[in-house]
């Protein structure tokens, strides 16, 4: 099994920054992808950065420009940097990850996990 923990969340004015951070722990063998969603109150949930194992990248148009995605992968950690933050990015934001873990018969899986949630509060 993999788990998720974020960090990094809360509270923001318009134009401020604030950076995410979300390690997966278990038995890892390699990252395929990982990435952030995010739901505000009434919405459903929306995918804004993914970032695959290799390091390719791609964003929800609202964010392009002002958030920036990246891995480390000797930490099985993803981070999302939110610069030039908008009164509209105020939601819950997700971690998510596709992982490859290995068993002690070597036997491979792929998991994919989600983090609890994160919220994040611009205000104006």
């Amino acid at each position: 099994q993999v788990q998720l923990v974020e960090s990094g969340g809360g509270l923001a004015q318009a134009g401020g920054s604030l950076r995410l951070s979300c390690a997966a722990s278990g038995s890892i063998f390699a990252v395929n992808a990982m990435a952030w969603y995010r739901q505000a109150p009434g919405k459903q949930r929306d995918l804004v950065a993914r970032i695959s194992g290799g390091g390719y990248t791609n964003y929800a148009d609202s964010v392009k420009g002002r958030f920036t995605i990246s891995i480390d992968n000797a930490k099985n950690t993803v981070y999302l940097q939110m610069n030039s933050l908008k009164p509209e990015d105020t939601a819950v934001y997700y971690c998510y990850s596709a992982v490859r873990t290995i068993a002690p018969t070597a036997e491979l899986h792929d998991y994919d996990s989600w983090g609890p949630g994160t919220q994040v509060t611009v205000s104006p």
